[in-house]
Order: C-alpha cells, then structure tokens, then sequence
C-alpha cells in the first residue's frame, strides 16, 4: 500500500519509525483526532478513499508499535487478514492480524508480542489477532473455510518478509482448498447465512453486512473468484469474460452505496455496528445527505438500500451460478429438454436458446408461463438471467402495452403453480415491477414504524405467497378455513390479483385503498376482464383494512357491529374472499405480531357476519330473544352441574340485561358457580385454564370502588402482560364483573399453572391493600425515535347511554393505566375497551359513559379530551 496517498502528512510523520518513541496516550489523541478527520471527509470524499485510508493508517500505527517493542528484531512478521488485508477498515471495524511465525516461540518472544497485543488494547483498537506457524496455518486453513479465506487475503504490514513469501505460494496448492471443495463451502456458508435471515432481503433493521444482497454477498463473489482464477480484484473477473463491464460497475455502485451506508452508521453509532437500527436510521439519513424531514428521510434512505441489495442479490445469484456450472457441473452429463424454438430446460433450469430470445418483450412473459406449466423447473440458467437483465434494461415502453404479454400475465395468475415459483422468479428479478408500473413504485418502499416489518413490495409479495398456500392441500393445517374457502371458491385469481393492488398506492399521498381500488379497475379493464370481477377486486382492494379493524377495535359480540360490517360486505361470496385476504394479509405484515387472538378474532367476526346473511339482514337480531335463549342454556349447564336453580335465580337478579347479552353461556356458567360459593368480603379472581379467543380470559369479580380498573391494568402491565379486550360490569348491588383478555410477552396466552396461580394471587392482593401498582418500566429506547400524534375522537352509538372513544397514541408502558387514572379523575364508567397495537401505535377503543350513566355531553367530551392529551403528553 502507498502510505503517501490517503492519509494526511501530520499523521505519517508522527508515526514514522524514524520519529521519537510514542506514548498509549498520545496515539489515543491521534486516534481520536484521526477519526474526526474521517468524519469531516464523509460528505466531499470518495467512501473508499475513508476506509482505505483508515486501513493504511493502522498499518503506520502497528509497524510504528512492532518497532517500539522491538518485533523487527525477530524472525516474525506482521500481517493483515480478513477485510483489513484487502485494505478495507470502517471507522471502527475490528482489525484481524495474523502474526507468522517459522516456528515454536521462545518465552522472550511471546513476552515481546503480548506487550505489543496489550498496547494494541490500551490504545482502544478492536484487535482480533492470532499466533501460528506456517505449518499451524495451513492445518488450520484446511478445516476451517473461515481461517482459509482470511489467509488468502493477507497483506503483509511489517516484520520478516521471507515467512510471508514462504507461506503464500503454499495457499495457491490444490492441496490447500480446491476451486470446487473452496466454492461449495462459501455457497454453504451464504446459505447458512441467508437461512437466519429467513430469507427476507427487506426486514427493516438489516445488517448492511450480512443481510441477503449486503456487502457479505460481494465479498463471496470475489472470493470464489480470488480461489478459482487466482483474481486480487472484481475487475479481473471482467479480463476472465466472467463479468461485463456494466456488471462490473453495477457491483462497485452497490458497494459503494453500502460502504457509505456503513461508515455513516459507524459513525452515528460510535462503535462498530452492522445492523441499521431505528434507533440510527434518522441519524444515518441526514448524515447521508438524505435530509432531515425524518420519517421522510429515512424512507428515502432505505428505498434507495432496498433497491440496492436487490441488484445485489441477483447478481450474487447469476455470478455464483455461474460458478457452479463453471467449477462443478459436467457438461457431458447434463440433461436437456426442448420446450419449444426459444426455451430449453437444462438440468432443472430454463434455458434461452438464443441469445436474441428477449428481443421480444412477449418472450419474457412467454418463458415464466413455462415456467409454471413445467413442474420440473426449479430455476432460470445463469446465461438466461444475464440476457434477461439486459432485456429489462432496453424496456423501451412497458411490457403491459403488448396484448399478448397482457394475456400471458392473466394465464399465469390463473395457473394452479403461477403464484409459486413464475411469481417469486418475477418479484425477484424485477419483471413483476417492469410489467406493472405502479408496482415498480412499491418496490424498496418502507414505512418508518414498528408495525410493518418489510418492505411494501416484499409484503405483497407475502401476502401472495400466503393467498398460494391456502390454495394447496399439503398446507391445509395451517389455515383449515382460510384453504378450504380457496380451494372452493370458482376465481381464485380475483384474490390474487387484489392481494397485488391491495397496497400498490402506498407512498403516492392520499388514502392508499381507495387509489389502489382506481388502479385495480383500471387493470381489470385493461385485461378484459369481465366487468362483475372487476368490481369484486376494487372492491376488496378498498375494503381491505374494513374485516382487521371491524375484529381489532369493535366488539364484535354487539349486534349492531356485525350488522354494520355486514351492511358493507353484503353476501357470502365478497365475505369469503374478504376473509381470506386479511388472514393473508395481516400474517405478511410481521409475523412476530400475528397471534391466536388475532386469528381468533377473524374467524369470530366470519361466522357471525356469515349467520347475520343467512338470517337476512332486514331481520336484525331480537335483543330480548337472544337474552333469554342465553339465560336458559346457561341455566341448564347449572343444572347439570347439581346447582340449586333458587341461587341461580337469585344471583341473577343482581345484574342487568347486557350482562346476559355479552357473555356466552359457557361463560356464565363458568362466573355463576364460582360467584355462588364464593366468600364476597375478598376479591373472586379467575383466570382460564383454556385459551378465549387464543388468549387468556382473567375474571375479577369484586365490591365496586374507583380505581379497580386502574389498579388491574397497572398489575398487568407491570407484569408484562398485554390487554386485548376488557368487559366492565356493574351489578345493582354495588359490585363489579371485569374480564380481561390477556396474552403474555411472547403473544401468546398463559399456559403455566404456577404463572395463573401467582397472577391470581397478586391481583387478589392488590385489590385487597388498595395499594400502588407495581412500577412501570422506562420505555424501549427504540420507541424514542417514533412520534406518534396523539388523536383523541368521539363516535355516535346507537344507545344514549354509552360514547365511544377512540385514541390513538405512542404505545409505551402504562399507557392504559394512563387513560384508566383519566377516566378515575372524571368519575366516567368503563363499559368495554379493546386494545390493539400496531407496532408503536397504540389504537384503543373504550365504551364509557358519564357517572349519571348517559352518553357523554359535547362539553364532557371536550373536558376528556383535553385531558388524555395532557395526561399522555407529561
């Protein structure tokens, strides 16, 4: 390396060999100093001049140290390894170091380097070092792909050159790692790697390193090709006719970007990190010149990435393919199969016979039809993919101009296997984005939130892998009613083709299900199909939010709330491909957020919207009639069980009607024989030995007092538990009913007896002293990079006797117990709350009326409003 060209003539001359000796502290200045002239280059230098310059100045360092301690006495040298061999050092990467030795080490000598390790440490450098002869090397190389790798990038630093010219032409024997054994092992290591990411390139705190299509997977490139053709750059790959000029460049573009992304995280962070967190995101952004509008910034950082790491993975892809037909297949045993004048298939993959193939657009098209009509297809042929990218390239008007490319895409869609692979290879390598325009907008979108764990593309593209699923039977017990509803319906490519436009508007401004809803007409028009299922995928692709927020934030045991959801849906069959989109849809939004509950919920609101059809809607349902049917059943469970109907009777005179009316009657079978034998000068705590709803169901049967609903939701939450639906009854004697669906931290309902019994116990007991919840814990510092606008609103019931209330805010430890100690202070009553969660957004909905027991008045309204707003702002 030429130690003159990057780093600055003040640093060179402190660290010269010939310079006086220097101290721990004075190279901890010059690091420090050194860094802050990295920082101030960012914004006007080349990003590999930063990191190259870094590297050359640790070199100054290390032989400036090795001399101090006298190492250059000795017959050891000095190497660099790993990504410090190749000359690339990030602000604060850790620095590899091999030091070669020809043999054993006499105790001067490991007295010598351990001084010098040590010192390393004080001046506060990530050192990963090793001490190995040449021979321990090469034992170690051989076993080990990883100590293999970082050999084969060593770069000497100082100390004896001849052990360096010793051991380098040993790594060059086949011996050493063979192109074919070298080459399997990487392609097993990325796979490995890929697998902990699940495969998903766009999750929205990647590791930049890592991550699928990240810098991890260019290095592999060069690697592969460093062992195979004895390559010390990418660009050799291009003297090899392995790699175009254009490819070639496009991979130095990506990793550009990616170094740079890097460096600013590095420092933003302070530290070496890989992993672009929320917390760093914003930061990162006006660091790169994106802006400082936040969410905006960040939006358009990550887009950019997404983009990126997608021409990453593909060429990764092409490049290592080719690879493995250059290094390990046999040509003379490859089968080939003609499927038509332009395609084969050739050993699983599809292959252009023609390097001219794609000069009609129509071919593309043409060839993923293929693809789903031959099972025996697994992949496209790297020379494929290569003329492929290039044809997208040349796209002079859009493939959806071609009548013929617009019927092929219909024909896919329909095929039983088209939403497999054909769709996963056009999502993959951008030919569902250069079909249709306004997906190409979707693609790298993200939404700088908690809730939304990828990319809009991508989880569109899920959710269709989802709607495929429900279509197989292999996958019936997954989702039994959601696969046997697909599986029955006449059409199912009027879901498919709502789960691609359901969020297609996303980003453009404006309400996303209603532009998504134009475009969709719009498509079914261009496409010819017929106008009734046309409407069918406008209408779900503007009404595809109605079923999650109808299940989440109404209570769906109300009437009136089945009969207004229905009122929209209208029939069994727009409710049956409803149904079908939302499970799929809210299972691709984050999965570490999709829970029974959830999926509970869903199934409820279906058959009861189901039952209100088949009723008829002009027959709503009798009040009266359905209290009484419930009384009955649960009075005949009492029987059954031996309870004196006398106590029945008495006990139920105590509640109101809607007590009847929002329970079920194995519920109150459940309350009334525990209420019946139960001492009333304590607390009556029950919590489900079975899943409600796939969560846990806690009774709290109690004397009425202000702050009971305040003090259970503190102890919950206190206790990590998270509330999804609350019930509060009052009964004419003076006591209250409240149940509580609960899930633990995992989202999952409580299965542990010992975990019930010590809940139980210390809800009895906080209900019994009146004392203090337990306190809440500080909010995750990763909510502080969110803002939420906190919105408070007011709906009409059908009742004067109750107002609902809808907030939304910053989801944050005790934000429930907040609202209850508002509504304590007002004097209003609880009735019924459901609490949803979309990342860091809390959207919580209570039925609460005044202490007169009526709807709440404008100025009641006013008074709560304003004082939730308060209260939440503190």
């Amino acid at each position: 390396m030429n130690t003159n060209s990057l780093v600055p003539a003040n640093y060179i001359e402190a660290l010269s060999i010939s310079a006086p000796n220097i101290s721990t502290k004075e190279i901890c200045e010059l690091n420090a100093q050194f860094l802050q002239w990295q920082k101030g280059r960012f914004q006007c230098e080349e990003v590999s001049s930063i990191i190259n310059a870094r590297a050359q100045y640790i070199d100054l360092i290390l032989t400036k140290l090795w001399c101090q301690h006298h190492l250059d006495e000795h017959q050891i040298s000095l190497l660099a390894v790993g990504g410090y061999g190749r000359g690339e050092l990030h602000p604060y990467s850790d620095i590899d170091i091999l030091l070669l030795t020809q043999e054993q080490l006499d105790k001067k000598q490991e007295a010598l380097i351990s001084a010098f390790i040590t010192q390393l440490w004080d001046i506060k450098l990530d050192i990963g070092h090793s001490v190995r002869s040449i021979k321990e090397c090469l034992k170690q190389a051989v076993n080990d792909v990883t100590v293999a790798t970082n050999l084969m990038e060593m770069r000497q630093i100082c100390g004896n050159e001849s052990l360096t010219q010793h051991l380098q032409p040993l790594l060059n024997e086949e011996v050493f790692w063979t192109s074919q054994k070298f080459f399997v092992a990487k392609r097993d290591e990325q796979l490995a790697r890929h697998k902990q990411y699940h495969g998903a390139a766009y999750t929205l705190e990647p590791n930049l390193k890592a991550n699928p299509g990240g810098l991890r997977d260019i290095q592999t490139i060069g690697w592969v090709a460093k062992r195979h053709f004895q390559a010390d750059s990418l660009e050799e790959l291009v003297q090899h006719n392995y790699l175009t000029n254009n490819e070639y460049n496009e991979l130095l573009e990506c990793q550009d970007y990616l170094w740079r992304m890097r460096c600013a995280l590095h420092f933003i962070a302070g530290r070496s990190e890989n992993r672009l967190l929320f917390d760093y995101q914003a930061d990162v952004a006006e660091f790169m010149g994106f802006g400082d509008q936040g969410k905006l910034a960040v939006e358009r950082m990550m887009k950019r990435f997404f983009r990126i790491i997608g021409r990453v993975a593909e060429l990764n892809k092409m490049l290592l393919q080719h690879f493995d037909y250059t290094i390990i297949k046999n040509k003379k045993h490859q089968v080939e199969l003609k499927l038509n004048d332009d395609f084969v298939v050739l050993d699983g993959q599809i292959k252009a016979i023609n390097k001219r193939t794609f000069m009609r657009s129509i071919n593309i098209m043409e060839m993923f039809l293929l693809i789903a009509q031959h099972q025996e297809i697994t992949d496209l042929h790297p020379e494929t993919l290569r003329l492929m990218r290039n044809a997208r390239r040349r796209l002079v008007s859009g493939m959806m101009d071609y009548a013929r490319c617009r019927e092929i895409f219909i024909e896919i869609i329909k095929h039983p296997r088209g939403l497999g692979l054909p769709l996963t290879l056009m999502h993959r390598h951008s030919i569902l984005g250069a079909y249709l325009p306004a997906w190409r907008n979707i693609v790298g979108q993200m939404q700088f939130d908690l809730f939304h764990a990828y990319s809009v593309d991508e989880h569109s593209y899920r959710l269709l892998q989802n709607l495929y699923r429900f279509s197989k039977p292999e996958f019936n017990e997954e989702y039994p009613l959601c696969s046997k509803i697909v599986q029955r319906i006449r059409k199912p490519e009027v879901l498919y083709l709502a789960g691609i436009f359901h969020d297609i508007a996303k980003g453009r401004g404006g309400d996303h299900a209603e532009l998504g809803a134009v475009d969709a007409l719009h498509f079914s028009e261009d496409h010819k199909l017929n106008k009734h299922d046309g409407r069918m995928i406008s209408w779900l692709v503007k009404h595809h939010l109605l079923m999650s927020v109808t299940a989440q934030r109404r209570d769906i045991s109300d009437p009136e709330v089945i009969k207004t959801f229905a009122d929209i849906v209208r029939d069994e069959a727009h409710l049956d491909y409803l149904y079908c989109l939302t499970v799929a849809d809210m299972r691709a939004t984050n999965e570490s957020l999709w829970n029974s509950w959830k999926a509970n919920l869903l199934e409820e609101l279906y058959f009861a919207t189901k039952r209100a059809f088949r009723r008829g809607l002009e027959k709503p349902v009798d009040l009266r009639s359905k209290i009484r049917e419930n009384q009955q059943q649960a009075t005949d469970l009492l029987l059954a069980q031996g309870v004196d109907e006398s106590a029945i009777k008495n006990l139920w005179k105590e509640y109101k009607a809607d007590y009847f009316l929002r329970y079920a009657p194995e519920q109150i079978l459940w309350h009334s024989e525990h209420i019946l034998e139960h001492d009333r000068t304590k607390p009556l705590i029950l919590i489900s030995p079975k899943p409600y709803r796939g969560g846990t169901e806690v009774f709290v049967f109690t004397k009425d007092r202000a702050n009971i609903f305040h003090s259970i939701v503190s102890l919950l939450g206190a206790k990590g538990f998270s509330i999804h639906d609350a019930k509060i009854i009052t009964s004419k004697t003076g006591y209250t009913a409240n149940t509580f669906v609960i899930l633990d931290q995992r989202g999952k309902p409580i299965n542990d007896s010992y975990r019930a019994l010590e809940l139980s116990q210390s809800l009895t007991h906080s209900l019994l002293s009146d004392s203090k919840p337990s306190s809440i814990k500080r909010p995750a510092k990763k909510l502080a990079q969110f803002r939420v606008t906190t919105q408070v609103g007011f709906v009409d019931t059908a009742t004067q006797r109750s107002t609902l209330l809808e907030i939304v805010a910053l989801d944050k430890p005790g934000l429930l117990a907040k609202f209850a100690s508002v509504f304590q202070a007002l004097n209003l009553h609880i009735h019924s709350a459901k609490i949803t969660t979309f990342g860091e957004k809390a959207e919580d909905v209570f039925i609460i009326s005044n202490s007169e027991g009526k709807a709440l008045s404008e100025v009641e309204q006013a008074e709560l409003k304003e004082k939730l707003i308060e209260e939440l702002s503190n």
